[in-house]
C-alpha cells in the first residue's frame, strides 16, 4: 500500500493508470467497502482510476439491494456518485456476470461489460492492477 502511496505522490502532474479488480462479494467481509474508500482515495490524488468488477464482485453494483435484514449498511449507491469523482471506467467481466444470470439491466450504474480478451488487454495497458 505504501509504494501505492508514493506512485501517486511521486512528481508534479504524474497521473497512474490504476485500475482495481473487484472480486468479492459486497458484504460478509471488509473487502468490497475498503477497496471503494481506496478508489475514492486514488482519485482525490487525480490519478487515471478504473474498476472492474468480475467474480463475486458483479453483486456490487445490483440494483434494489436491501441490507436491512443483516444489518449493515448499502453502499452500493456510492457508485452512482462517482462519476463526480472523476472515475467514470467502470468495467464488468461479461463471463462473471453472465454466470450470475446478471445483465446490464440488473445494475446500478452504467458500466462497460468486456469479455476476457478484452479485459487481459485493459489490464495490460495499466501501470498499477490492484485486485481487492
Amino acid at each position: 500500500m505504501s509504494d501505492m502511496m508514493d506512485d501517486m505522490e511521486g512528481g508534479e502532474g504524474v497521473v497512474k493508470k490504476f485500475m482495481f479488480v473487484n472480486r468479492k462479494a459486497p458484504h460478509g467481509t471488509i473487502y468490497a467497502l475498503e477497496a471503494l474508500e481506496v478508489v475514492l482515495i486514488s482519485a482525490a490524488f487525480d490519478q487515471d482510476v478504473s474498476l472492474v468488477f468480475a467474480d463475486d464482485g458483479v453483486y456490487q453494483l445490483i440494483k434494489g439491494v436491501n441490507t436491512k435484514g443483516i444489518e449493515v449498511k448499502d453502499f452500493s449507491k456510492t457508485y452512482r456518485a462517482l462519476e463526480g469523482y472523476d472515475i467514470e471506467k467502470l468495467y464488468v467481466d461479461k463471463d462473471s456476470m453472465e454466470a450470475r444470470g446478471l445483465t446490464e439491466d440488473d445494475l446500478i450504474v452504467d458500466v462497460t461489460v468486456l469479455d476476457s480478451a478484452a479485459m487481459a488487454a485493459l489490464m495490460a495497458d495499466q501501470d498499477v492492477v490492484i485486485s481487492c
